[in-house]
């Protein structure tokens, strides 16, 4: 038998298979209609630095993602900011530690609930030298001494974020107006950053600053400075999930935001936030509270 070849070389037959499966496979596509398919779900979330500096957020993201099918969009920013995006529609849920401020945004219908999910503590920290003498006192009269004395420089977060309105409490209950403290001498400076970025900022001023103990271990061995003061009831941290009311912020994904507050009250996740940091710090640094305001130290 003899085949007949093109002027490639190829028998013809061999080039009119292929034209013919060519021609199915176009013939199927067609006929079926076969479309593109649907975008994925987006779930839009603003958190406090402190979550996100600490790497937890990076932890606990992928595990959202594959468990709901949902692209997660996190965006960190001081707790003033993050709820400034929840009024303004740009967040469908926000994880923060200000709890007069939340509980002020749920009062005026921007959040359907304060859910606390995980707590730490905050600390004075400064240079081991201590040129101020506060090691050991109690965080008023920390903050006392450093105004008294005018030993060593202090180092504010200055951003209106929970950390910041945090140290604005302490030197209320030490006896001071915020604004005369900030206009008390060079000594205080406000650096309007981020809770990592103000610490490394203390550590190269040798100065003094209040931040979260999971931020301090994450960046301790970055820094020289150390604990200073960490005893007293207002050094309690508290982080809470609050879902954006779409009655109040019209667009605001409720059902993705609701899954996101049981994710992370849910046994499971509360047992890896409750183990986050251990093997590398030696201690947690987020203790789990899955929906219950954590007592005090």
């Amino acid at each position: 038998m003899s085949l007949r070849f093109d002027r490639w070389g190829k028998p013809a037959s061999f080039l009119i298979a292929l034209l013919i499966i060519a021609g199915s496979v176009v013939g199927c596509t067609a006929s079926t209609g076969t479309s593109p398919l649907p975008p994925q779900p987006r779930l839009r979330v603003a958190t406090t630095t402190s979550l996100y500096d600490t790497g937890l957020w990076g932890y606990l993201e992928p595990m959202f993602e594959e468990k709901y099918d949902v692209e997660l969009d996190v965006m960190y920013a001081g707790t003033g900011k993050a709820l400034e995006y929840g009024r303004r529609g740009d967040v469908d849920v926000i994880t923060v530690h200000s709890k007069a401020r939340e509980e002020e945004f749920i009062a005026e219908g921007y959040g359907i609930e304060r859910v606390p999910f995980a707590y730490n503590y905050f600390l004075i920290v400064g240079p081991e030298a201590d040129p101020a003498g506060i090691k050991g006192l109690s965080p008023e009269e920390a903050f006392r001494k450093l105004m008294e004395t005018g030993s060593g420089s202090f180092v504010s977060r200055g951003d209106d974020s929970g950390t910041h309105s945090k140290e604005k409490n302490i030197w209320e209950k030490a006896g001071y107006d915020y604004e005369a403290v900030r206009n008390a001498g060079a000594w205080y400076i406000e650096a309007g950053r981020g809770m990592g970025p103000t610490l490394m900022m203390a550590s190269e001023k040798q100065a003094y600053t209040l931040t979260d103990i999971g931020t301090y271990l994450s960046y301790k061995g970055k820094l020289e400075l150390v604990p200073l003061v960490d005893k007293g009831d207002l050094l309690l941290n508290v982080y809470s999930a609050i879902a954006v009311n779409p009655e109040k912020v019209p667009g605001a994904e409720l059902d993705l935001a609701s899954k996101l507050i049981s994710f992370l009250t849910s046994p499971e996740i509360q047992e890896l936030i409750g183990s986050y940091g251990v093997e590398e710090y030696g201690m947690p640094l987020f203790i789990p509270c899955a929906g219950a305001e954590p007592g005090q130290k």
